[in-house]
């Protein structure tokens, strides 16, 4: 697919994807929608990308719904209303399921669909002067489609207090309800996020997609079935290739084959 809402580029193992409609401060459309979903999708199964970063173009990271996107949707049928919503839907579970780890690059705002994005990335790190907010009520609609991924990132609680007022919130509520993981001056995030790669590089590649997977099989079943999952994911990655050498080189007190030199 040719992207043209987004900025794809790939190095060293490091695919960044930029929101790329600053005029509308990247705000969501349809065509948006549909490039993030193919973009993450293709990511997720390329073998040489070891890490994913999201960002946005311009003074914002993201400000939720385009205007004419959401005029348009004024003459829409409730049935057409619905594939918009559910193509969202999809686009936050393909980013939220994709298999290679994910850090959200925050400045500006996000607001909206853009806290969602937020919500579905494994790691975000924000500028210190971000803002972010579950807004849709005060246009009277709702936070509907990102309400799973949301909910499952700041619980329940904190989801009752900020999806009814819609309120917007600064970076360290949006730390205390874990919904950002790192902070930093907007001078130093890109400092911040290539400290954060250098973990990711020093990590098994087949270890950490497997860990990112576990999490989400461990939260959905109960213990007992936990208790025999994890025991054979621990049994398996110990033989593997992987396994096998970051063990010796622990061992041998070097770094492991994967580790750049």
């Amino acid at each position: 697919m040719l992207y043209q809402n987004l900025r794809l580029s790939t190095e060293d193992g490091v695919a960044r994807v930029t929101l790329a409609r600053p005029e509308v401060r990247n705000a969501f459309n349809a065509d948006l929608i549909r490039e993030l979903s193919d973009a993450f999708a293709r990511l997720g199964a390329d073998p040489n990308v070891r890490a994913i970063v999201l960002a946005g173009e311009g003074k914002t990271f993201s400000g939720g719904a385009d205007l004419n996107w959401m005029r348009a949707a004024l003459d829409c049928t409730e049935e057409e209303n619905i594939e918009d919503a559910l193509a969202m839907s999809d686009m936050f579970r393909t980013v939220d399921r994709c298999p290679k780890p994910t850090i959200a690059r925050v400045h500006g705002a996000a607001l909206g669909g853009g806290v969602g994005l937020c919500a579905v990335c494994d790691v975000v790190v924000s500028a210190s002067d971000a803002i972010f907010g579950f807004t849709e009520v005060k246009l009277g609609i709702l936070p509907a489609v990102i309400s799973p991924f949301a909910i499952a990132k700041i619980g329940r609680s904190h989801a009752r207090a900020l999806f009814l007022t819609g309120e917007r919130f600064g970076v360290d509520r949006a730390m205390a309800i874990g919904l950002v993981h790192h902070c930093a001056d907007a001078d130093e995030l890109d400092l911040s996020i290539d400290r954060l790669l250098g973990e990711l590089r020093s990590a098994g590649p087949q270890a950490t997609q497997i860990a990112k997977r576990m999490i989400e099989e461990v939260c959905a079943v109960d213990y007992d079935a936990s208790r025999e999952l994890t025991a054979k994911r621990i049994a398996s990655q110990r033989v593997t290739r992987e396994g096998q050498e970051g063990i010796r080189a622990f061992l041998d007190k070097r770094k492991a084959d994967w580790v750049r030199q």
